[in-house]
């Protein structure tokens, strides 16, 4: 597509896309959003890319496969669901380390369900956008 108004917006509106999608995947921790929505996101913010500046130019600024994204996530996902499984608990129990507190101060939370989140929100970029790509190179 040749529209000057859509090529410069593109820029723009992709960064914001892309950023606003990490926010609602480590929002979703504890409010609504996560993972799949942020993930979403994400692959629409790369479809957009790709409808105003060609499907070659998304692939080389996605600079990995969707394919692969999608594997490694789905990598995670598995990682994540398998860890609890190292303390005797049911798969995808969350486990929880506390990075850097005292008795008071907990820390830093970091938990395998956030380790899920990602893994979910990369499976959704890769899916969606091995599925775009292909419709746009087709077309």
């Amino acid at each position: 597509m040749n529209s000057l108004i859509l090529n410069a917006a593109t820029r723009i509106l992709v960064a914001l896309m892309l950023l606003f999608s990490v926010y609602v995947l480590l929002r979703g921790h504890n409010d609504p959003g996560g993972g799949f929505i942020g993930g979403l996101i994400a692959a629409i913010a790369f479809a957009l890319y790709a409808t105003a500046h060609g499907t070659a130019l998304a692939r080389r600024a996605l600079r990995f496969d969707p394919r692969v994204i999608a594997m490694v996530g789905l990598g995670f996902a598995i990682l994540a669901g398998l860890w609890s499984a190292l303390f005797g608990d049911p798969f995808l129990t969350g486990q929880w380390l506390f990075v850097g507190g005292d008795e008071t101060d907990k820390g830093l939370p970091l938990s395998t369900v956030l380790v899920f989140d990602v893994g979910v929100y990369l499976v959704v970029v890769g899916a969606v956008l091995t599925l775009v790509f292909a419709l746009e190179e087709e077309v």
